[in-house]
């Protein structure tokens, strides 16, 4: 019998005994609970990338958007990149969309300019397609078109530095594709601006069809004014019929198009990026 407990039966001893046991067993629990990590949270898949090109019957242009859409994937890994077309090549862009079933996209038109395929085209195909998909702007006008255009110029022997004489004499013609829509004109003219910012030399926007003036007539008016030295800027994103056809107009050198120029890649990639910001703003 003890001096603290004398009157403490074996049954009270054992419940302490039990009671002590139970905690202990619950403490070693807590400490070993407290090392697992809290479960990670998931967060959910970015939308789908869509690269949205024109089509052409000349195999090269196909082989182009293809070399960009893989520099996209290099640039942003894990990022699903699918590419469409509006018309002329497999894949057609609603069968895209269709493939991507529920997935939420972001279509980035390879175009350079507001006109009718990115204002109702588009827009059309991915609405009767699917829902939760979004529309970016086309890659035009933007300082890195700019970048390309001059290192295509380069690579086609525009030289890097010129005297005054060779300035005074020298233009390019930026040759686009052409459109109905006063928005694709204004579009391509401020990226001639851009250009001409760049080279120091006058830089006129000339059209393949739809609209004014011609690439010949642009280069006639520019030897006018003196200036015999003219370049063609191709201003289209892939080898083409209208690439083709205003790259044979040139008097001295004629650019190659934008084709998978890295500056591309990125420019999609912010256009992209854009897009989703500018929906998060819509949902704050």
């Amino acid at each position: 019998m003890t001096a603290s407990h004398p009157f403490r039966s074996e049954s009270d001893l054992h419940l302490d005994s039990t009671a002590h046991l139970m905690h202990s067993i619950g403490s070693r629990l807590t400490g070993q609970l407290r090392l697992v990590p809290p479960p990670v949270r998931r967060r959910p898949a970015p939308p789908a990338l869509v690269l949205v090109a024109h089509g052409s019957r000349d195999p090269r242009a196909l082989d182009t958007v293809r070399t960009l859409r893989d520099r996209v994937r290099e640039l942003r890994p894990g990022l699903a990149v699918r590419l469409g077309h509006i018309e002329l090549n497999a894949p057609l862009l609603p069968d895209t969309l269709t493939a991507l079933g529920d997935a939420p996209a972001v279509l980035v038109p390879l175009l350079l300019s507001r006109g009718y395929h990115v204002k109702q085209d588009i827009p059309g195909m991915a609405a009767a397609a699917r829902a939760g998909t979004r529309v970016a702007a086309p890659l035009g006008p933007h300082p890195l078109l700019t970048e390309t255009l001059y290192d295509r110029l380069v690579e086609s022997g525009w030289p890097t530095a010129m005297d005054r004489a060779a300035r005074r004499a020298s233009a390019v013609v930026l040759a686009a594709a052409g459109s109905r829509d006063p928005d694709s004109a204004t579009d391509t003219r401020r990226t001639a601006r851009l250009l001409a910012d760049r080279l120091g030399v006058p830089v006129v926007p000339a059209y393949a069809s739809a609209a004014a003036p011609t690439v010949p007539a642009a280069v006639r008016a520019l030897a006018a004014r003196g200036r015999h030295r003219v370049a063609v800027a191709s201003y289209f994103t892939a080898p083409g019929r209208f690439a083709t056809q205003c790259a044979r107009a040139a008097p001295w050198i004629a650019a190659a198009p934008l084709g998978a120029h890295p500056a591309m890649a990125r420019l999609i990639l912010h256009r992209y990026e854009e897009n989703l910001a500018a929906r998060s703003t819509e949902a704050a």
